[in-house]
């Protein structure tokens, strides 16, 4: 069983200018008013954007399932880091949740498993929940060793008290258009579940895995038909308020109440 509500996180990475980004916070604060309460949806802009979409879904009032979050933080909570951003300031604007370890970032900057703890530390000292993503290559999984990729990124990129998200992201399949068959997707997650028990050494593992890697409105269904699945990370649907309301709705179809907890929590 999984805790309610399932997340489905827009990640806009590197995209929205002022009047875009409000238009496409607007469009989806609305049409997220009739979602039922068993979903969670949270938007990562860009740092640019942060304040901008924070008053929008301030303005959304009390009962919206708007949250928001960022796209990366820096190690410490402040310093001389030219460029960089803490997740003491993240807090600051109102933000609540944090991507960490996204492969455009472990691949194009070089983020090793090691800083990504230390920036899963910092995330969760902020009070902010790190959304922390893992996945392996088209040249890994060829080789047969998506097992021991995902296994050294969980024991790298997890604290030992972890109580966030474990996003499974393949790198292969981000922007390709495809995802993994279901079987072989639900067989990934009960690996990361094992993965999971094993890192933190709990028997009951509260923290949720989503799927990242091309999510589309017509794959959604069949993504959430898993049911231990607790979300998807939406990367170039989100872009778009209808489709990412779409995956939104898909996402309350077959959903189990639980009461809220860890990295669910208010």
């Amino acid at each position: 069983m999984i805790p309610s509500p399932r997340l489905v996180v827009g990640n806009w990475k590197m995209n929205g200018l002022c009047e875009q980004s409000s238009h496409l916070a607007r469009a989806v604060a609305e049409g997220a008013q009739a979602l039922p309460d068993d979903v969670r949806l949270v938007l990562c802009p860009p740092f640019t954007q942060l304040a901008n979409v924070h008053g929008i879904i301030n303005a959304a009032g009390p009962d919206t399932p708007l949250w928001l979050g960022a796209q990366d933080c820096h190690t410490t909570s402040s310093g001389p880091h030219t460029g960089d951003i803490s997740a003491d300031m993240l807090s600051d604007l109102g933000v609540q949740y944090v991507i960490l370890g996204h492969s455009e970032r472990r691949q194009a900057h070089g983020e090793t498993d090691a800083l990504i703890r230390r920036k899963v530390e910092a995330a969760e000292a902020a009070g902010l929940v790190p959304i922390v993503c893992i996945g392996e290559t088209m040249e890994e999984r060829l080789e047969g060793r998506t097992t021991t990729v995902l296994a050294t990124q969980v024991e790298g990129s997890l604290t030992d008290d972890f109580n966030g998200v474990l996003a499974y992201e393949p790198v292969w399949a981000i922007g390709s258009g495809s995802v993994p068959p279901i079987d072989e997707l639900e067989r990934t997650l009960s690996l990361l579940h094992g993965l999971l028990q094993s890192r933190l050494k709990m028997d009951d593992i509260r923290v949720p895995i989503l799927y990242g890697g091309s999510v589309t409105p017509a794959q959604a269904p069949t993504i959430f038909s898993i049911g231990s699945l607790g979300g998807v990370l939406v990367g170039s649907a989100s872009l778009e308020a209808k489709s990412f309301l779409r995956i939104a709705e898909s996402a309350s179809l077959r959903l189990s109440a639980q009461p809220l907890s860890g990295p669910y929590r208010s």
